[in-house]
């Protein structure tokens, strides 16, 4: 993936590549290999368009450095996801972000942005010389595997750029407040999770009534709402967390 590769790798992606059908012919998609990649993560990114599900499972909040990013909280100590099995199954009947669900795929802007074409993370752990889960066809062309991904992933990118528009209004809003969680687990030990924001509902509230339809027009009041319901899933963390100290 060139430029972004060069820089900084988005989560999860090592090695991200485009997608080439004389490099990948012979290459395939290893079959289930599972979740384990999220398993040092305790957020991702989401999306505006998933927050209804997203607020069901996760506590979503936003990036505490002026960008405003939306993530669903997945755990409170560093590199431990609490969703996630040692053998890389998800919690069960348990919503799956976006952003993981597109790995090992991910689009990338060529021609100075005038297009966007697809990548796959090349580590052994996804791709194999296997032909279980081709690619590319005999005839050097994508099979249904590569076009699904490409249809999924140009899906993600308009909605982050959607969610982009979100979180710059959000940023400049003025009703972001830094939080501190402080859960309390077994033993009264206390862990504290920092280095987050969410919107102060008071603030909320007040917010003129000019900017609220405006909110309400693009479809954002929804989601606002359902970023502060999902507040109550701190519990749930909670939750997981003495489970995982007990095991």
């Amino acid at each position: 993936m060139a430029d972004e590769a060069t820089q900084q790798l988005p989560l999860f992606y090592k090695n991200p590549v485009l997608l080439d059908g004389e490099k990948h012919q012979k290459m395939s998609l290893v079959k289930n290999f599972g979740l384990g990649f999220t398993k040092g993560t305790n957020a991702v990114p989401v999306n505006l368009i998933e927050f209804p599900q997203i607020a069901h499972f996760y506590p979503i909040a936003f990036s505490n450095d002026g960008q405003a990013t939306p993530v669903a909280i997945m755990g409170v100590r560093n590199d431990e996801n609490l969703f996630v099995t040692d053998k890389g199954e998800w919690q069960e009947d348990t919503y799956i972000p976006s952003y993981i669900r597109r790995y090992p795929f991910i689009l990338t802007e060529v021609n100075e942005g005038e297009s966007l074409s697809l990548c796959i993370d090349e580590t052994e752990e996804v791709i194999s010389n296997d032909n279980d889960n081709p690619l590319f066809g005999d005839d050097k062309k994508p099979t249904d595997l590569a076009n699904n991904a490409m249809e999924f992933c140009k899906s993600y990118h308009a909605a982050s750029q959607q969610t982009l528009e979100f979180s710059k209004a959000l940023a400049d809003s003025g009703l972001l407040i830094e939080r501190t969680a402080e859960l309390v687990v077994k033993g009264d030990q206390k862990i504290n999770f920092s280095g987050f924001a969410i919107i102060d509902e008071e603030k909320f509230n007040k917010l003129d009534d000019a900017t609220f339809a405006e909110w309400r027009q693009k479809g954002w009041i929804g989601a606002i709402y359902a970023h502060l319901f999902s507040g109550f899933h701190w519990n749930g963390i909670t939750k997981l967390l003495n489970e995982k100290m007990v095991n």
